[in-house]
């Protein structure tokens, strides 16, 4: 399985309520660099796309919710739209789980800034978890392998 460090929007996030991504992917053109202005980033209109989602700390509750959301900010905090959901028990979410959540192919209504937004509920209400935007031929449930890079500096 890739990750693309530019398509994480959680990094070891300590969940304890409902929250948002720590950061969000920006699918607005890129800025022009002389070579005229690119066009929006087309999001799943190919490759059936989601996000991935490892367990780095076991969860301590009833039940998590996790949502793929689109914003018009880059906090995800303004004008959220749901793109995809995935809920779980607690026995979903022990360390090293991974769940792949979906994200609807050639989504018309997506905003310029996308992320996840998760809600715990019961017991303690706690859990630590990564996430990554990733095609679905690349997600696999053998959690990721960081490779020794090939080369002598």
């Amino acid at each position: 399985m890739y990750i693309d460090s530019l398509l994480k929007v959680a990094a070891a996030q300590a969940v304890t309520g409902a929250v948002v991504s720590t950061n969000s992917i920006d699918l607005q053109p890129l800025t022009n660099i002389g070579l005229g202005t690119p066009p929006k980033r087309q999001i799943g209109s190919g490759e059936a796309m989601g996000f991935a989602v490892s367990v780095d700390v076991a969860a301590s509750l009833t039940s998590f919710l996790i949502e793929i959301i689109s914003t018009t900010d880059a906090a995800l905090t303004a004008g959220i739209k749901v793109h995809g959901t995935f809920t779980g028990a607690q026995a979903d979410f022990a360390v090293g789980k991974l769940h792949f959540v979906p994200l609807q192919q050639g989504d018309p209504d997506l905003q310029r800034f996308l992320g996840l937004r998760f809600t715990p509920t019961g017991g303690a209400a706690t859990i630590t978890v990564s996430a990554w935007l990733t095609t679905h031929s690349l997600f696999s449930l053998t959690p990721p392998k960081a490779y020794a890079k090939n080369y002598i500096p």
